[in-house]
């Protein structure tokens, strides 16, 4: 339907396909939401109609159900256009003048990571910041909005013509600033909502109680639920909005949204519950670390002598944090907890920070040694999430996608079949499933976090032989019927099967990430924890585009086609999920070896068995 509205069109290309070229990888996110107002603002297109119960959880549902999914909505209601366009419209893409669009976009996606960078340390500075950064979202989402409706703020409209023509009237330096200084303003303050939002949900349960420990277990559940079904909200709701009424009401909207936030923020902080931070993220790290190679001639003491030799004062502060027994893993590491004449203080307190260290100290650093291995085996994990937005579009655009004589879906609209997949099944999950579960295994979570990150790399690897199967089928029909530029008069719901079990792939493994990383790390660094993820995703992304280089320029040589040549018949995309699959089998077994020598935090227990009974510091403001 509108995605055969030819290039005469009256619509820029890139807002008469937004419906139609919706990607849905997450982790594009970042980049793309600054892209999208780059390209739309260097057209002029940006502003036209026509062209474009209890203390707990009255807590978390007054925050961190609500401020992250309007954040989402703002950044979602405007990260689509571009990577759809891109993928869409390559020449209309490369047309586009200026060579400092490019440059530009590195430049201020960095600002994005930086951002996001700034807001985890924050939060281990103060909770008090939240609002601080709720208010630079909003007014970056204000200032946004001036720039699609008031003419002053962009340049003029852009038509079909002059595009053609490489004549478009770009932005002023002026126009540039104030579009940058916006795209500042949302940098800092979704950079510091994000890593924080999770944590300060968390904090809003007692883990000390049965309760708490149940309510925490689904409350990352929950919390992924909801941010998928904004996600949803943002990619059907606000881009009809954008495309069919005015980027002004698309923007405006979310703005709004989030105002309404900040006001609901603001009425919730009398019932909040506040973790008062415990000093530096990273210096506990670095103490150990410098005092570990100080001690390095040193010789570990034995069973007998560690009481009194290793440095174990009593937890003091103001937070739940664990404390943690010795383990002889990494034991190289207790070497920093050796007491050396002239390292202790009177009163017992440490003389030489960067000379001694408490055992709670060392045992926190391994726990984050413990998780290097385990982070590394999502990524590929993401890798194959990530296809979803890129290639399952292009198989879409050589099928059938009919439903009914008048009804057309949208190529890029097929990634929602993975989120309602999602959305139905964690519910399930959480209320039927779990419960069901823990009756049988005696584990609060039904099963354990690595079980369930093992579950959803399975349904990942399971979705790339699918993929691979469908294109086979649909290549092999595509030439039968029409030759290298032909369609398949394949249904597209022949993709459905693919994304449903990326979608069981993403409630497993993706939710599991979230929990494990947050209840892995050490206390103080729980925003740490949830930024991770994001970590996750730029390794995926930046990984997928080294496989696709190296697939494409080892594929396309003496004359032949290469597997992801710009004409999906003409190319081989089922070899290159084959090779995805195969890598992420081995990645599984990877996975696995990892898995089975994991020791929970402040256990010495491996994966599969519960962890001792720990001493906990639970004082609270």
């Amino acid at each position: 339907m509108m995605a055969e509205k030819t290039m005469g069109s009256e619509r820029s290309p890139f807002i008469s396909h937004a419906l139609h070229q919706i990607i849905v990888h997450r982790s594009m996110t970042t980049s793309a939401k600054t892209k999208t107002m780059l390209k739309m603002f260097s057209v002029g297109t940006l502003d036209q109609p026509d062209e474009v119960e209890d203390r707990e959880v009255l807590a978390v549902e007054a925050h961190d159900l609500e401020v992250p999914s309007v954040v989402t909505l703002d950044s979602w209601g405007m990260s689509t256009e571009e990577e759809s366009g891109v993928l869409l419209e390559p020449k209309t893409a490369q047309r586009k003048p200026g060579g400092w669009k490019e440059r530009n976009v590195r430049e201020t996606s960095n600002d994005w990571f930086a951002g996001e960078l700034h807001g985890l340390l924050a939060y281990s500075v103060s909770h008090g910041s939240g609002l601080r950064y709720k208010r630079h979202q909003h007014l970056g989402m204000i200032t946004l909005t001036l720039t699609a409706s008031v003419p002053e703020l962009h340049p003029p409209p852009c038509t079909a013509q002059q595009l053609q023509h490489n004549q478009c009237i770009g932005p002023t330096k002026s126009q540039l600033g104030v579009l940058y200084l916006a795209l500042g303003l949302l940098s800092i303050g979704s950079g510091g909502i994000r890593p924080c939002s999770l944590p300060f949900g968390v904090d809003q349960f007692d883990p000390t109680t049965e309760e708490g420990r149940k309510g925490i277990n689904s409350f990352f559940n929950w919390y992924y639920f909801t941010f998928t079904v904004i996600v949803m909200i943002a990619l059907t709701l606000v881009v009809y909005i954008q495309d069919s009424i005015s980027w002004a009401w698309g923007l405006g909207i979310p703005t709004m949204l989030m105002f309404g936030s900040i006001v609901l923020f603001y009425l919730g902080m009398r019932v909040y519950v506040y973790i008062q931070p415990e000093g530096s993220i990273f210096s506990g790290i670095a103490q150990v670390l410098v005092a570990t190679y100080k001690k390095r001639h040193l010789k570990l003491p034995t069973t007998e002598e560690l009481p009194r030799i290793l440095y174990d004062p009593p937890l003091k502060g103001t937070s739940f944090v664990l404390k943690l027994p010795l383990t002889q893993q990494f034991r190289i590491l207790n070497k920093a907890a050796i007491i050396v004449d002239g390292e202790l203080n009177p009163d017992g307190s440490r003389s030489q920070k960067w000379r001694l260290c408490s055992i709670q100290q060392v045992e926190e650093v391994k726990s984050l040694i413990r998780i290097v291995p385990i982070w590394a085996s999502g990524i590929l994990c993401f890798t194959a999430i990530s296809q979803q937005g890129t290639f399952t579009v292009s198989q879409a655009l050589k099928m059938d996608r009919h439903l009914g004589p008048k009804f057309q879906i949208p190529a890029g609209s097929l990634g929602i079949i993975s989120m309602i997949t999602l959305g139905l099944w964690v519910p399930i999950y959480d209320r039927v499933l779990v419960p069901a579960l823990r009756r049988i295994t005696k584990h609060e979570g039904g099963i354990t976090l690595l079980q369930r990150m093992g579950i959803g790399l399975v349904f990942s690897i399971l979705s790339m032989v699918v993929a691979g199967l469908v294109e086979e089928k649909r290549r092999a029909s595509a030439i039968l019927h029409g030759g290298l530029d032909g369609i398949a008069p394949l249904s597209v719901m022949w993709l459905a099967p693919q994304l449903i079990l990326m979608g069981f792939a993403e409630a497993f493994n993706i939710i599991g990430q979230i929990e494990f990383f947050y209840k892995q790390f050490p206390e103080n660094m729980k925003s740490v924890a949830n930024a991770l993820l994001s970590c996750t995703i730029a390794g995926a992304s930046y990984f997928s585009s080294l496989l696709v280089t190296i697939v494409h320029h080892s594929t396309g040589k003496h004359g032949h086609p290469g597997w992801l040549g710009n004409n999906i018949n003409e190319g081989r995309v089922d070899y290159y999920y084959y090779v995805i699959a195969a890598m992420g089998g081995l990645n599984f077994f990877y996975f696995l070896v990892c898995a089975q020598g994991y020791r929970y935090k402040g256990s010495d227990q491996i994966e599969g068995e519960e962890p001792a009974d720990i001493e906990l510091n639970s004082t609270k403001n």
